[in-house]
């Protein structure tokens, strides 16, 4: 059970700094207990200290980190069995096989993949970000670690080569992989090299013992593979692992799950479909036998639709967004941070082909009449906004569309805006299109 924050603020040195970033003590002890701070951030308490409170506030799926520099990964981390509970915290790492037993022209064309494989959506990069590197050797690495620095490393292969790819990859952590039946004999190896190691074994009992093992070895940072036989074998493992990881806080299983997809089929729709599975039930490394479009573009989606917070709404930043080249004679169009309203309101006005500038308020995520319920979307502070984002520089019009359920702040939003025409756009964005061609053409009617 983890400590509670007033026996954490028993072991701290009790300064009130504020170093740490809070107002007191005992606030930075509440944030430690509740999992919302690490224990590290007070410069003063005793590393001894700091061992203890660690290992007591885990969570009961230990965290185990991957990479490095600016490619930093987080597995595990999970405190409950299903999303509505409280949320998933660390979404599973998707990639694939590169092997070096593969050609030249097939590692060139799946290293090309990963670069090109990359989507925007609501303003986050979707793109695979882990390579099982079957068969791991030095150059191959480098060469990835070269081309796809922002990529997560599995490296699967025999003691010797391994030790040969740890010093090509200097700090960057990946996992260690070794073949089914050697695992003891990369105890000291990943000790020593601080990397996390795989435990596999051929059933479920054998990784519970050779995780023990690990364990009073004094490994910590360890991922499982639990050698499932079948699909079904396979959930029902994934489940005993979360359940006696969650339930009963059975350590040997408390531990981040690496799966592979194809094992089980050679139909690749089947793979993906079991792929897809996996993201919310329990997997945090998914390994496919390949990478196509199609199948990545769905799996990123349903992953970062389980992984996001319910609680913190996707948001876009304030400013101005030019679409379509827009110039001095171009229509101004204002709505909401809310990123669906935002991906919304620009795909209509790409898709329109108007020069437009695109005024994004922050309402804190809100949409549009949540925003103006809150007083955050409303005439004395959309006018606040305008004037000080520097608009009026770049056209030399003054009208300015609103969202079209705000026709009734129009009267007051003019007074706020002296010299503004606050026009009244369309309640849907599916009506923007027409709607601002026929106000393009007013304003250079007017112009001329």
């Amino acid at each position: 059970m983890g400590l509670t924050g007033i026996q954490i603020l028993g072991k701290l040195p009790k300064k009130n700094c504020k170093e740490c970033g809070f107002p007191t003590c005992m606030a930075f002890a509440m944030k430690v207990a509740a999992g919302q701070a690490e224990i590290t951030a007070c410069p003063y308490v005793d590393p001894k200290v700091v061992e203890e409170i660690a290992e007591a506030t885990a969570p009961p799926i230990r965290t185990v980190k991957l990479g490095g520099g600016d490619a930093i990964y987080s597995l595990g981390g999970e405190t409950v069995l299903f999303r509505h509970e409280r949320r998933f915290e660390n979404p599973p790492l998707i990639g694939t096989i590169i092997s070096s037993s593969m050609s030249g022209d097939e590692v060139d064309r799946r290293i090309n993949l990963y670069k090109k494989l990359s989507w925007d959506r609501v303003g986050i990069l979707l793109r695979p970000d882990v390579v099982y590197v079957e068969g791991a050797n030095a150059p191959l690495v480098k060469r990835i670690r070269e081309e796809l620095p922002w990529c997560a490393l599995v490296l699967a292969g025999d003691k010797g080569n391994l030790e040969e790819c740890l010093k090509v990859c200097g700090d960057f952590k990946p996992l260690l992989y070794p073949a089914k039946g050697e695992t003891e004999g990369f105890f000291e190896l990943a000790k020593g090299k601080g990397v996390p190691l795989v435990i596999s074994g051929d059933s479920l009992d054998e990784v519970v013992s050779l995780s023990q093992k690990a364990l009073d070895a004094g490994l910590k940072d360890l991922v499982l593979d639990p050698g499932s036989k079948g699909v079904r074998e396979l959930f029902e493992d994934l489940m005993i692992i979360r359940r006696s990881a969650i339930k009963t806080k059975f350590k040997p299983l408390g531990f981040p799950i690496i799966t592979f997809p194809y094992r089980y089929t050679d139909d690749y729709l089947l793979e993906v479909s079991l792929a897809s599975l996996l993201i919310p039930r329990y997997a945090s490394i998914i390994i496919l036998s390949q990478l196509s479009a199609g199948a990545l573009f769905n799996l990123l989606v349903e992953r970062m639709n389980i992984y996001t917070d319910p609680q913190k709404p996707l948001v876009v930043e304030e400013g101005i967004y030019p679409v379509n080249g827009p110039n001095e004679l171009s229509p101004v169009v204002i709505t909401c941070n809310f990123a669906l309203t935002y991906f919304l309101v620009n795909g209509e006005i790409e898709g329109s082909r108007v020069p437009t500038w695109l005024l994004i308020k922050d309402t804190d995520g809100l949409s549009v009449l949540t925003a103006w319920a809150a007083g955050k979307f409303g005439a004395d502070t959309i006018a606040e906004f305008v004037k000080k984002c520097g608009i009026a520089e770049k056209v030399k019009h003054r009208k300015l569309v609103i969202p079209g359920l705000l026709a009734s702040i129009k009267g007051e939003l003019e007074e706020e805006l002296p010299g503004w025409e606050v026009i009244v756009g369309p309640r849907e964005a599916s009506g923007l299109p027409a709607f601002l061609r026929q106000l393009q053409e007013e304003i250079k009617a007017k112009a001329a």
